[in-house]
């Protein structure tokens, strides 16, 4: 009897989840092929694929794609490469390792909207203290806020310093569950430490690293706080991203069939980006398992 009871009590709260997590999906792509606008109000109108060609025509939507592209592979590949050397650092008993790992990880425990005003008063160009420590030494102020090439690097910055921690974590707990034993009969051929990483620690880790390198990237393409607070997608639009330009669309023009349109259209880049990505690593994985 207790068997099937257990439905009953499953069933319902799966169903509200569903309803709740598909009902918005589906009515966001209704609403993507309809030209809908509440401020001023316009009735809804069909308009297939209008929304979809508007944007892939529009020379701003692929200037925004691309900046977003330029953040997401600039900060993740430094993300990466910092946070394994971090995490072998780390793994190698450094002293005061525990103090280390501590402080490593505040700034990802930190909400991005506070990272980002912290980093706001630190890069502003008159009264930032990293631009007063340049004027103290005899160098010219630089425009960190004011000048896209400085914008997108303070931006790539302040994404590294937060989330390089999610990488340390998992690259430590990787390093961690590494058999010892392969490492003493590498001590034995004489192997040396470089050697030892390219044939044994990067080979047993690259699951954890494909993992962690496209969590990471599904995670950045999403960046709206920092940039927000940072620049605000200036100067002009060379710092706008895709979530920031779906909020100027969607909460500023109340355009919402276009705003559907760019969310759907972004969606389909991540899974794109999701099955090309797999699908070149997998002949590598599967030699590796």
């Amino acid at each position: 009897m207790r068997e099937p009871i257990k439905y009953v009590f499953i069933w319902p709260a799966f169903l509200v989840v569903l309803i709740v997590a598909l009902f918005p999906l589906f009515y966001s792509l209704i609403v993507s092929f309809q030209s809908m606008r509440l401020v001023p109000p316009v009735p809804p109108r069909f308009v297939g694929l209008g929304n979809y060609a508007d944007l892939l025509g529009q020379e701003r939507f692929r200037s925004v794609v691309g900046t977003t592209s330029l953040i997401v592979f600039c900060s993740v590949t430094v993300q990466y490469v910092l946070g394994f050397a971090i995490a072998l650092a780390l793994h190698g008993k450094v002293a005061a390792e525990r103090l280390f790992r501590v402080t490593f990880l505040l700034p990802m425990l930190m909400a991005p909207i506070a990272v980002a005003m912290v980093a706001r008063m630190l890069f502003h160009s008159t009264v930032g203290p990293i631009n007063e420590f340049f004027t103290l030494v005899g160098l010219p102020n630089l425009p960190f806020l004011t000048k896209a090439s400085w914008a997108l690097g303070a931006i790539i910055t302040v994404e590294v310093w937060q989330w390089t921690p999610f990488v340390i974590l998992m690259m430590l707990a990787g390093l961690q569950t590494l058999p010892s034993e392969v490492y003493e009969a590498a001590d034995l051929e004489n192997a040396t430490p470089w050697q030892q990483f390219w044939g044994i620690t990067f080979p047993m880790l690259l699951p954890i690293s494909v993992a962690v390198i496209f969590i990471r990237v599904i995670e950045s393409f999403k960046i709206l706080d920092t940039v927000f607070v940072l620049t605000g997608g200036g100067p002009g639009i060379s710092t706008e991203t895709l979530t920031l330009f779906a909020y100027q669309e969607g909460f500023k023009k109340f355009n919402l069939g276009y705003t559907s349109a760019l969310s759907f259209l972004f969606l389909i880049v991540i899974i794109l980006f999701g099955v090309v990505y797999l699908a070149v690593l997998r002949p590598t994985l599967e030699k590796r398992s």
